[in-house]
């Protein structure tokens, strides 16, 4: 069969981004020419993550959204996006179905990958009768979790280590009722054909749960393993805080950070700034802020604190280099919003992981990695509150105490697991979107 050419379209934040790019790449390694479809803003920030080997196999494509007076072009993703304009963001998408359209009709792809926030791009496709699966950037015990509330309430979910607490349980009845607005949301119903599904995950590490999902959905889960970045970082100040790192003990150092698109509140630093503190334990901390909301990183924390930390800390108030920290021998564990890029990062590099989840599917991610042996989660009061002493107390345990040592055992034992299965699942994933193409010849 001629070079398959597969359109990706992910939805427009970093964290759909990145597992993407990541599947690009492996399916650009097995022959596949692939476009990779986005807005302006977000193509510049991944030029860079694209090393020169595939200059001719992974092709840029620019997606333009329809111009709105209060949505500028560089509002065009969600990363620093005001959290007002989201809805506004979704409305532009949605608007640019006809420019979506144009692409498909010139570059003629024998297959699209969409994600599943903007379902209406498989309906894009397949008018001009081009097959359409969807990549899913979650895992499947959330997945089905989900699935599982949305099409059958009521019925319980048959796994119990993953579970929400009330205060989480409030927050999704929330986000269902969002979700009962959206007029696309045929494309989640279960329909009589067996289709495929790919999604970033390993069966290294949820095979229960890629199972159930393929029996509640009728939809073949086909796993593509994990996202984790490359190692690539040329930045002379990412090399500099690589070069501290290397001044400190193995497994010695946590690294803090809560993703790209999750900001802690004004009391939850507090708690952060001063459990970093008394744990008397390395750390780099990514410290960001929404973007028109930046502020004096000294004027956010405690009064006093970088004097008082000296040189066990850094803390940042940018991206840092994730994937090359993680790496580092002097890192022995990850205080993550368990994100599922996060989560399955430090799996994949060997570290443990402090869980603090914040939002919507994170809950659920870190009771799996819990389960998984690989995390202790910081358990938030009724209130939603963190506190300091539980979390001072916790890092010490992962850094210096008896509990690092058994999550590390662990985490490295899957590590190495996931590593044997990758080509093996990514090779099984691309034969069947061969098999789907031939079929719809």
């Amino acid at each position: 069969m001629a070079t398959l050419k597969v359109l990706m379209f992910p939805f427009l934040a970093y964290g759909h981004i990145s597992p993407y790019l990541n599947v690009a790449k492996k399916l650009a390694d097995r022959g596949f020419l692939i476009y990779f479809c986005s807005t302006p803003i977000n193509l510049k920030s991944i030029i860079k993550k694209i090393p020169e080997k595939y200059a001719n196999s992974i092709h840029l494509i620019e997606l333009h959204l329809p111009e709105l007076p209060e949505l500028p072009p560089h509002y065009h993703t969600t990363n620093g996006l005001p959290p007002n304009l989201n809805h506004i963001l979704q409305k532009a998408l949605k608007m640019s179905k006809p420019n979506f359209s144009k692409i498909l009709q010139n570059l003629k792809p024998d297959l699209v990958i969409y994600d599943v926030l903007q379902r209406w791009a498989k309906h894009v496709a397949n008018e001009q009768n081009i097959p359409a699966v969807k990549l899913l950037t979650s895992g499947a015990a959330v997945f089905s979790y989900f699935f599982n509330v949305l099409k059958k309430p009521g019925v319980e979910f048959p796994f119990p280590g993953i579970y929400l607490r009330k205060i989480e349980q409030v927050r999704l009845s929330e986000m269902m009722k969002e979700l009962e607005d959206d007029d696309d949301d045929d494309d989640l119903l279960v329909d009589g054909n067996m289709q495929i599904m790919l999604m970033s995950t390993s069966r290294t590490i949820e095979a229960k749960y890629i199972d159930f999902c393929t029996a509640l959905t009728n939809w073949k889960v086909v796993p593509v393993g994990p996202p984790v970045q490359d190692l690539i970082t040329n930045d002379a100040d990412d090399m500099e805080l690589i070069d501290w790192l290397g001044t400190k003990d193995e497994n010695s150092t946590v690294f803090v950070s809560f993703g790209s698109e999750y900001f802690l509140s004004k009391e939850d630093m507090e708690e952060v700034a001063f459990a970093l503190e008394l744990s008397n334990v390395n750390f780099i901390w990514v410290a960001r802020f929404p973007k028109g909301e930046e502020r004096n990183l000294e004027d956010a924390l405690p009064k006093g604190f970088l004097e008082r930390i000296g040189e066990r800390g850094r803390v940042l108030d940018k991206f840092a280099p994730q994937p090359r920290i993680l790496n580092h021998p002097s890192t022995g564990g990850f205080i993550s919003h368990c994100g599922w890029n996060s989560a399955m990062e430090s799996i994949d590099f060997g570290v443990p992981i402090i869980a603090m989840p914040m939002h919507l599917d994170q809950p659920m991610n870190a009771r799996l990695i819990v389960e998984l042996g690989v995390a202790v989660e910081i358990v938030r009061d009724d209130d939603g509150k963190i506190h300091r002493g539980e979390i001072a107390e916790t890092l010490k345990g992962v850094i210096t105490g008896k509990t690092g040592g058994k999550l590390r055992a662990k985490v490295r034992d899957i590590s190495k697991n996931l590593k044997t299965i990758r080509d093996e699942e990514m090779d099984a994933a691309a034969e069947e979107l061969i098999q789907l193409c031939r079929n719809s010849n």
